[in-house]
């Protein structure tokens, strides 16, 4: 089926259905522990994709299977192999079993976590099962709108959206203000909740699925491309999302 996304995607990609081999590196066997904040960030992608395919190095990336949403965060930690996780949640919820877990890698098929006389192995999922994004690097094609997503206006918005079960979220310009706007848009008589984000001088109307804004609290420098693309910048990570709008953009220059 073909969406806002899969036309972004394409773009930016090429074929959705192109598989990307694995690369073989050289292990660096290596005793080490995850970080509260590197924790944080798996726990978010989680729900994301259920998996994620742990690459040799200090960067983490996962895309939803849907392909509409892109995370790569860069990390402290530098994992000595690449690795497949299928149950992102249950990997974390073993971590969970200690108090300071050590992840000891050796090359095999399993990883084994130990603390004291306590032990876990677990196992590795075949990388051609998780949905994984491509190797190369996302860039928006355009910057056609861009302001700043306070932390308090986030948690705002989202809670809003609980309250009234809304399902979109718009940003809209009105030749002078950037809005934020939950709202569902197939009902005339919705609630909606606003809130003011920046300047602008055009008038506009670009929409995401709130089901889609899937990203750790905080604030972030939002850019958004009228080519159906978002990128959304963490202030307090190394941390950047791609998130699709949905096709039905309004534009006047």
């Amino acid at each position: 089926m073909v969406n806002a996304w899969s036309l972004a995607y394409e773009t930016l990609y090429g074929d959705m259905d192109k598989t990307y081999p694995i690369k073989k590196m050289k292990l660096r066997p290596k005793t080490m522990k995850i970080s509260d904040k590197t924790l944080t960030l798996l726990k978010n992608f989680s729900n994301i994709n259920q998996s994620i395919l742990f690459k040799q190095g200090k960067e983490l990336r996962t895309i939803s299977v849907m392909k509409n949403i892109l995370a790569e965060a860069n990390i402290d930690e530098d994992f000595p192999q690449e690795f497949g996780v299928y149950d992102l949640s249950q990997f974390l919820n073993s971590l969970g079993l200690f108090q300071e877990p050590e992840l000891n890698f050796t090359g095999q098929s399993f990883v084994n976590i130990k603390e004291g006389k306590q032990r876990s192995k677990y196992f590795f999922a075949d990388p051609s099962v998780i949905v994984s994004p491509p190797e190369k690097s996302i860039t928006l094609p355009t910057v056609d709108v861009e302001f700043t997503l306070r932390s308090s206006q986030l948690d705002r918005l989202l809670k809003a959206a609980g309250v009234y079960h809304l399902t979109d979220l718009s940003v809209i310009g009105d030749g002078k203000e950037i809005k934020m706007v939950v709202l569902d848009r197939k009902n005339d008589t919705s609630n909606d909740f606003s809130i003011v984000v920046g300047e602008t001088d055009k008038k506009f109307s670009m929409n995401f699925k709130v089901e889609n804004i899937k990203i750790v609290p905080g604030t972030y420098e939002v850019k958004i491309s009228r080519k159906l693309l978002s990128q959304f910048k963490s202030a307090e990570y190394d941390l950047t999302y791609y998130i699709a709008l949905e096709p039905d953009i309004t534009w006047e220059d």
